[in-house]
């Protein structure tokens, strides 16, 4: 039952993000060029994005445990750190110089554009060399959720 869950949400995500726009780079880079020909409409998938995190945040947390069995994986640290701060710079960067971040890129791998395809497996390296660096660099104790930036 978790696997078809899974595949469910997963095909209501793609959808919601083919149907929103978010899977046209013009649509994502419109919405972030607020000093040009500013388009705020994604400002309303974010709206209901959130609104339904918040939502079904408040209800997980009155639960003792997942609907479908296991244990909940919540999030343990709050901080602002700087590999924070360095990886949505960083992830700003590439969405805003490309207009796809990784779930619309995904979702947009149907269409078979060759600029979708590149992106794709560039992200695919990147994440890879994240992967190795992790590795050889100290982390922090925060359970794996990134490097620590050299001062």
């Amino acid at each position: 039952m978790a696997v078809i869950m899974m595949f469910l949400s997963g095909i209501i995500f793609a959808l919601g993000l083919g149907i929103s726009g978010m899977t046209q780079p013009e649509k994502v880079t419109g919405f972030l060029n607020i000093a040009g020909d500013w388009d705020p409409s994604l400002a309303f998938v974010m709206l209901g994005a959130t609104m339904t995190y918040l939502i079904g945040n408040f209800a997980v947390l009155k639960r003792k445990s997942p609907v479908l069995g296991g244990t909940f994986i919540l999030p343990s640290r709050t901080d602002i750190d700087r590999p924070l701060v360095v990886g949505s710079a960083l992830f700003g960067l590439g969405w805003g110089l490309v207009g796809f971040c990784p779930g619309p890129a995904l979702v947009a791998l149907v269409t078979g554009y060759d600029s979708v395809i590149i992106f794709v497996l560039a992200m695919g390296v990147g994440m890879y060399a994240f992967e190795v660096l992790e590795t050889r660099f100290a982390m922090e104790p925060d359970g794996g959720a990134g490097i620590v930036v050299p001062n």
